[in-house]
């Protein structure tokens, strides 16, 4: 099993079907630093990416939990959908992301590191 790892530059489509595969077959949780434009892979669960960010000086707030999905496209690809993403004091009372604003910065993160 791959190890999570913090993606800091561009990780190419075949690097993300490779921890895609080890772990869950075809998806890949992810957890985006929106303040640092950084991301979190290969936990089994988003809590666990989360804490890795935490521990390494990420605010809460800017933590966002996805999934992507390296051998779809387009509006396939990522999915907002995590528990770490609960949170009433910000607004957000769902598993998604309510805020689009959010989603496109995620989206914009996303683009940026992986390609």
């Amino acid at each position: 099993m791959s190890e999570i790892q913090t993606i800091t530059e561009k990780i190419s489509l075949p690097e993300l079907k490779k921890v895609a595969e080890e772990r869950f077959g075809d998806m890949v949780k992810c957890v985006v630093d929106l303040e640092k434009g950084i991301m979190a892979i290969g936990g089994e669960m988003h809590a666990d990416e989360e804490a890795l960010l935490l521990e390494n000086g990420s605010k809460q707030e800017n933590l966002w939990g996805i999934n992507l999905y390296p051998d779809n496209k387009d509006g396939d690809f990522m999915e907002f959908d995590s528990m770490i993403n609960i949170r009433p004091g910000q607004g957000n009372r769902s598993r998604g992301v309510e805020d689009e604003a959010t989603r496109n910065k995620i989206l914009e993160v996303v683009n940026k590191l992986v390609g």
